[in-house]
């Protein structure tokens, strides 16, 4: 997990943890917005820090049929 991957998992869960304790404290429905873009963050983290499947290596199979 590299840096930036890192600190989008912190803002997630710092939005969503500020959310939830303002949507308690206040009783505002307003704060439902912050735990959503927390989630929204947290699928954008994962979405984009998912690895890349490894490229075929054709080369080699083609060097073995010189």
């Amino acid at each position: 997990m590299n840096g930036p991957l890192k600190a989008a998992w912190v803002l997630t869960a710092l939005v969503v943890v500020a959310g939830a304790v303002l949507w308690a404290t206040t009783g505002r429905v307003v704060f439902v917005v912050f735990i959503v873009l927390g989630l929204l963050t947290a699928a954008g983290a994962w979405w984009t820090g998912r690895t890349a499947p490894a490229p075929v290596d054709r080369t080699s199979s083609e060097e073995e049929k010189k």
